[in-house]
């Protein structure tokens, strides 16, 4: 079983564990074909991290996981989509402080303008968090995980910041993301 199948199987344990009731309208999205997400793609002008394309093309075109679930690439039953929200973000702040680095993609709203975030470009698919609420956009992307796969585990497991916030533990050890200034510029 390759890397990214055992990925998947521990997702799909995960969402089955919870049940239906965790899904959206009860059950998951279909998963999306190679032609979808090849529009997807060139729509966002990026390639997806492996991973994520996999969720997407062998699991469910969102619909599940933390809180307030992984975003549909393209159209599906979540209120945001991927495409739509990662396009928004690039065009509305392009040329201010708060420009939308390039292929970050948002994969999961967190509420109140906080997002998780694949780094598309780097190979382990960097999770990032991007939390403006302070005010501050210098210090408003920080490393949620170092790569899709130990985000997934964190989902799996409950063990991610989420979990440890809910549980009135203290997460403000999150790392600055460095790269967020010029990554922005670029």
């Amino acid at each position: 079983m390759s890397d990214l199948a055992a990925v998947l199987a521990d997702v799909a344990a995960r969402v089955h564990r919870d049940g239906p009731e965790a899904l959206l309208d009860g059950g998951l999205p279909a998963p999306l074909s190679e032609r979808e997400i090849d529009r997807a793609e060139q729509r966002l002008g990026v390639r997806l991290h492996p991973l994520l394309r996999a969720v997407y093309r062998d699991f469910a075109n969102g619909g599940f996981g933390p809180d307030y679930q992984l975003m549909s690439l393209t159209d599906g039953p979540t209120d945001e989509q991927v495409v739509d929200t990662y396009l928004q973000m690039r065009s509305e702040h392009a040329g201010t402080e708060w420009a939308w680095p390039e292929g970050v993609l948002p994969i999961l709203t967190w509420g109140c303008g906080m997002y998780a975030c694949v780094d598309c470009r780097s190979d382990q698919g960097t999770v990032l968090l991007f939390e403006p609420n302070p005010g501050d956009p210098d210090a408003a992307w920080f490393i949620d995980s170092p790569s899709l796969v130990e985000w997934f585990a964190h989902y799996v497991n409950d063990t991610g910041w989420w979990v440890k916030l809910e549980e009135g533990e203290d997460v403000d050890d999150l790392a600055p993301w460095p790269e967020a200034r010029q990554r922005a510029a670029g």
